[in-house]
């Protein structure tokens, strides 16, 4: 469990990262009106903000099926 508590928090962090790094190129690819490029870094960022909401909805039932095996 602490492995994958360990795991969980690692694909997190690495998320939040590529998170920043796409969001600093969207912002320079507005301030160069590269319309484009803006329009594809917005969708890539969409997807990297919905997959770092889909480990935590994982943790929760994978701890809720825990729950059912301990009791």
């Amino acid at each position: 469990m602490i492995a994958q508590n360990y795991n969980s928090i690692h694909i997190e962090n690495n998320l939040l990262k590529k998170i920043k790094v796409k969001e600093n190129q969207l912002k320079i690819a507005q301030e160069s009106n590269m319309i484009h490029v803006a329009e594809e870094l917005q969708d890539q960022l969409l997807k990297l903000q919905g997959q770092l909401s889909e480990p935590q909805e994982q943790d929760v039932e994978i701890q809720a099926l825990m729950t059912l095996l301990d009791d």
